[in-house]
């Protein structure tokens, strides 16, 4: 496997050669282009690990599997990378996801935008995947996205219906205040 740092994002880039080269970091693969991801600053990192170690801890309990930063084929020609997934343990281990997971979380970093991460979170929904939760460690906001609504939330518990699956938003913001 090549490691490169992409010089030139704009030139088309066929599936086989994105899946066989390693980026530093990963990156988004849509439609034969490579997007880079915001990442790297501490408020991001902080909090998605926090989210990730809460929803991990229930693992056996909710008969899930919790992941970081996994790529993800959302269709034959798209791949995102989600700041944590959530799929149910009973799917067969994947090198790529390809069955929706029951729920994908993004952090926001200062360079993203809700218009934006909305892309995303379509490719997503499109995949299958029920729901998606933005959390903005700027603003203390969870946004919850379905193919229905995307809504705000500053406090209380986020629950994926149909499973075991919660988090509370003050547990999980309570990480940037330490």
């Amino acid at each position: 496997m090549a490691t490169t740092h992409p010089t030139n994002l704009t030139h088309f880039v066929p599936v086989e050669e994105y899946l066989n080269t390693t980026y530093r970091p990963d990156v988004d693969y849509v439609d034969g282009e490579i997007e880079e991801r915001n990442l790297g600053e501490f408020d991001h990192a902080d909090l998605q690990t926090e989210i990730a170690t809460l929803l991990r801890n229930h693992q056996k309990d909710w008969g899930v599997r919790v992941v970081a930063e996994t790529r993800t084929r959302v269709s034959p020609t798209r791949y995102r990378i989600p700041d944590i997934c959530v799929l149910s343990a009973v799917l067969e281990r994947e090198r790529i996801i390809t069955h929706p997971p029951l729920l994908c979380v993004e952090v926001l970093s200062p360079r993203d935008t809700l218009k934006a991460m909305r892309k995303r979170v379509q490719d997503f929904l499109d995949m299958g995947v029920k729901v998606v939760w933005i959390f903005d460690p700027e603003t203390r906001i969870a946004h919850v996205c379905t193919a229905s609504a995307m809504t705000e939330h500053k406090r209380g518990t986020l629950r994926v219906e149909g499973t075991k699956i919660r988090l509370s938003i003050e547990e999980a913001f309570a990480t940037l205040d330490d």
